[in-house]
């Protein structure tokens, strides 16, 4: 008596397909989950340019000669730098701590820019996110200043 022998594709004939069926359930969700991680990494790239906006406008008032130019150099370096870095703000608010404006002292600036989570997120996500910083900067000791 000799064995019969049957080929091996004969006991995988119920899965044929099934590699097919995984892909298409599976890929949704791969790419769903690639979203999340490019918004994420989108959020914190917001919220490195909000820092950095901060840290130029409190270097910008601290080289600047009176307050009044002082908040002008600040608005607009935080414009330029937020600008530069693609954050588009609904609303920014930089708000500077000059009371201690003079040769040696301090200047504190504080950046908060509410922006629509559509922006940042690239998923058009309803509703908005305030990011915020704040930075100091020290004013040079061996410069004048002017009223």
């Amino acid at each position: 008596m000799t064995p019969t022998h049957r080929p091996v594709t004969h006991c995988l004939d119920g899965e044929r397909g099934s590699a097919t069926a995984e892909l298409v359930l599976l890929t949704p969700l791969v790419v769903g989950l690639l979203l999340v991680i490019v918004a994420f990494g989108r959020f914190a790239q917001a919220r490195s340019d909000v820092d950095e906006a901060a840290r130029d406008a409190a270097r910008a008032a601290s080289i600047a000669r009176n307050e009044i130019s002082a908040r002008t150099a600040a608005e607009q370096a935080a414009a330029a730098t937020l600008q530069a870095g693609g954050v588009s703000c609904r609303t920014m608010t930089v708000d500077l701590d000059l009371t201690d404006f003079r040769p040696g002292g301090n200047v504190a600036a504080h950046i908060a820019c509410v922006t629509d989570l559509a922006d940042v997120s690239l998923l058009r996500l309803p509703g908005s996110k305030t990011f915020a910083a704040t930075s100091v900067s020290v004013i040079d000791t061996y410069r004048a200043t002017t009223s």
